[in-house]
């Protein structure tokens, strides 16, 4: 009898020959949906990242009103249909970076920007490209890099990218909402024999780099062959990506799952449509890891500010403070709808997207030049992580790398450290 089987329905489909919605038959529903449960869903990670850091006086609960009755502050009201489903925490620092206009640079490597002898500007690999090496082993893109437009105004500091690889190099991302649809749902623009030849001719022009590489290697000095390390371990991050390109030739993107952008869209219409994205690329299972550098500039233009985001930053009594704060609120508004969109998606068991995807917002400034208890708010992954309320840590200055080993050690990635990190934090892991 049929109802014996365990009927697989991707396979079934795939066998009619098309993509068919069925209705859920009594008969054959129950083994299906039996299967569904009891399939580990894939966890997500996404990391948002904003310049300026916040209204410290109104963002932050109060530190004596910790745990999961604690009044949310005024900046983080829109927030409040969520409150069971985010941490704020405090206390954490990037100890080593003391950069008061770079929110971003740092904020997921928590490197020594010393650490190269001779050199004033190094870093380190980033927490989600450490979580994409797993996470990400099996989607068409292992990791989405999200940024904005004008670096300048937008407090971010150098290289332009939340994400850096192994040797410490930004990794490139898409700019505006446009650029990212493309990528990630456009057409693609040459048939798929054109595709496979043209990844075949650059296969062979790194055969003749590396061989040419390898020769001039063995005249070299010390120095020099260790730059030739660096070039050499670049030209395997490319081929790594050829293996991965290859891999999905011929295989159509999601269509229908997100609306073509505008061209120009900025401010709070930029991040949102950002948003949609990163809810249909996670959706689609395009990827597994996301990252988004938002802009804060055109956000202030947006809502007719009237004052630029640096000077809004420096905030004093009166027409900064009121900007700095709408800021706060506008920031929590959207993110309440990014939360929205990530509930409204069911998993096969029943579950939401939002209950297997954490979502950080942060950065590294906390208001003005400070640079200590960096906004940090934690959001999502039910099936993995423990929600605290307000979570106020022990120590002052603990730091911000804890909160990395403890995403990647709950997201099932084996980190025993990370960066500066002394340990994990506390209630957290579930």
């Amino acid at each position: 009898m049929i109802t014996r089987h365990r009927l697989d329905r991707r396979r079934f489909l795939r066998a009619a020959g098309t993509v068919i919605a069925l209705p859920a038959f009594e008969s054959l529903g129950r083994p299906v949906l039996a299967a569904a449960a009891r399939e580990t869903r894939p966890k997500r990670m996404v990391f948002l990242s904003f310049g300026w850091g916040c209204t410290y006086e109104s963002w932050y609960p109060k530190v004596e009103d910790v745990g999961p009755g604690y009044t949310l502050s005024k900046g983080l009201t829109p927030l409040e249909r969520h409150k069971a489903d985010f941490t704020v925490i405090q206390n954490l620092t990037n100890l080593r970076m003391k950069e008061g206009h770079w929110g971003s640079t740092y904020w997921l490597t928590c490197a020594d920007r010393f650490a190269v002898p001779g050199s004033t500007f190094a870093n380190a690999i980033s927490c989600d490209q450490l979580a994409a090496e797993t996470l990400g082993a099996d989607t068409r893109f292992t990791s989405i890099q999200l940024s904005c437009r004008n670096a300048d105004g937008n407090g971010h500091g150098p290289g332009l990218s939340l994400s850096w690889d192994e040797r410490g190099k930004p990794m490139a991302g898409w700019e505006t909402p446009l650029a990212a649809y493309a990528r990630l749902f456009g057409e693609e623009g040459d048939p798929v024999e054109r595709q496979r030849q043209m990844l075949a001719d650059k296969r062979s022009a790194l055969d003749a780099v590396l061989s040419d590489a390898r020769s001039l290697g063995r005249r070299l000095g010390s120095d020099d062959s260790r730059k030739l390390d660096e070039y050499l371990q670049s030209i395997r991050d490319i081929e790594t990506r050829l293996t991965k390109e290859e891999r999905w030739i011929g295989k159509e993107k999601p269509k229908g799952a997100v609306e073509p952008p505008l061209a120009n869209a900025s401010g709070v219409d930029e991040i949102n449509l950002m948003y949609d994205l990163i809810v249909a690329a996670i959706k689609t299972d395009q990827t597994r890891v996301a990252t988004y550098r938002q802009p804060v500039e055109t956000l202030l233009t947006s809502i007719k500010a009237g004052i630029n985001s640096h000077d809004m930053s420096h905030y004093a009594p009166g027409i900064q403070t009121e900007v700095s704060e709408r800021r706060d609120a506008k920031q929590s508004e959207l993110l309440a709808g990014l939360f929205d969109r990530l509930k409204a998606v069911q998993e096969p068991d029943g579950s939401s997207l939002f209950d297997h995807t954490v979502v950080v917002y942060g950065s590294n400034i906390r208001q003005w030049h400070s640079v200590d208890n960096s906004p940090t708010l934690v959001a999502g992954g039910r099936s993995f992580l423990r929600h605290q309320g307000h979570l106020v840590l022990p120590e002052k200055n603990t730091p911000l790398s804890n909160l990395w080993v403890t995403l990647l050690r709950a997201s099932g990635i084996e980190a025993a450290a990370f960066a500066d990190s002394t340990g994990t934090l506390p209630g957290l892991l579930g």
